[in-house]
């Protein structure tokens, strides 16, 4: 293991870590500049800080929209999906909320249900949580459809789910909810970056995102996107100088919300999660995007015949076609999950796991040795 570990030295090609924080090649490099750029001009006593601050978050909102194909002015930036989530529901209408059902899945996100359930009295809803059936990693889409009728206010989907992998057919559930009339948004936290997501063709009401994960970003980098209808019946909660068309109207007694995706941004914005990740996503926006695809997917069957060999229980779906990037194996017991994750530390492969669940995602910098190594320890033989 130690022979293992000195040959490969850790180059990323064990990095498999993707469903978290995510990596590509030249990254330290990068993000080193632009943050040094940074602190050049904001360190300066001059006055250009603000301008050039200012125009690395538009540069960020720029190359988010132009990958969501988003239309003109509907994406802002967030701390965070629990946030952007937050700023949404404050925003809507009472009448969408009131007395009616906000309805998600067991298997979304958890601080998205923590935000849901702490919100539910005070807005008024009741929150409708589909259960995963008995024995089962993720929750059925056709269990969705059966619990989402016309009271159902609003609807958060997870596009690709943090504890599965599973994806859920985004066509057939939208269909579906616009026929009930409900407020519609997509988490795509966990696919934003690997695969192709179109605001138009999807039609959600209102998607949100971080970037992290496949986007290979910075924390506090995320992103709220609003369509434009929906953004002129939203009055944020949560205001301030920025949600002004001209911000710089001092008057007092005289607010009022900008036009558009403008109206949820708020006091100063936070511009160095942006700065940090621009150049990921710049280096994103160069990218081969099917052949990064057809990688991840031969890299997630040399994973998934290791595990059926070795085994052991597959807690994503087999099909692709219902599959985000990453590949989840049931252990026996978190305690041989934690053991396992020390033998690939040390041979420079790099997964998480939650409880018993062995979260694996194969992504760009990650190569077939590494992936060997993962498989060489699902057997045991490291």
């Amino acid at each position: 293991m130690a022979e293992i570990s000195k040959a490969t030295g850790n180059d990323g090609s064990g990095y498999m870590l993707y469903h978290s924080i995510g990596q590509y090649p030249g990254k330290v490099t990068d993000m080193a500049a632009a943050l040094s750029a940074f602190a050049t001009c904001w360190g300066t006593p001059n006055d250009e800080q603000w301008g050039y601050a200012l125009g690395q978050r538009q540069r960020f909102i720029d190359l988010w929209s132009q990958l969501l194909k988003a239309p003109s002015a509907s994406l802002t930036t967030t701390e965070n999906v629990t946030s952007a989530l937050a700023a949404l529901i404050m925003a809507l209408p009472r009448e969408d909320l009131e007395g009616r059902v906000v309805l998600v899945a067991g298997d979304c996100f958890p601080s998205l249900h923590f935000l849901l359930t702490g919100l539910a009295d005070r807005y008024g809803f009741t929150l409708r949580t589909v259960p995963l059936r008995d024995g089962a990693s993720w929750v059925e889409d056709e269990d969705v459809v059966a619990a989402w009728g016309p009271e159902v206010g609003l609807a958060l989907l997870t596009w690709v789910s943090s504890t599965s992998s599973h994806r859920c057919d985004l066509t057939a559930l939208m269909a579906h909810g616009r026929k009930q009339g409900s407020v519609i948004g997509v988490d795509i936290t966990q696919a934003a970056g690997l695969f192709d997501y179109d605001c138009m063709a999807v039609a959600a009401d209102f998607s949100i995102s971080t970037s992290l994960k496949w986007m290979c970003g910075s924390p506090g980098g995320g992103i709220l996107q609003v369509m434009p209808d929906v953004i002129a019946r939203c009055q944020p909660g949560l205001r301030g100088w920025f949600s002004q068309d001209d911000i710089f109207s001092w008057d007092i007694n005289a607010f009022s919300y900008a036009p558009d995706i403008r109206r949820f941004d708020n006091g100063t914005p936070s511009v160095v999660a942006c700065v940090a990740s621009v150049p990921a996503l710049e280096w994103h926006a160069a990218q081969d995007w099917t052949k990064q695809l057809e990688k991840n997917r031969a890299l997630s069957d040399m994973i998934i015949a290791a595990a059926d060999e070795a085994g052991f229980t597959l807690a994503s779906p087999r099909d692709p076609a219902q599959r985000g990037g990453s590949v989840m194996v049931r252990l026996s017991d978190s305690d041989q999950a934690q053991a396992l994750l020390e033998r690939l530390r040390a041979a420079a492969v790099f997964a998480d796991a939650r409880g018993p669940i062995l979260r694996c995602s194969p992504g760009f910098m990650t190569t077939e040795a590494g992936v060997r190594r993962l498989t060489s320890a699902l057997a045991g033989d490291i």
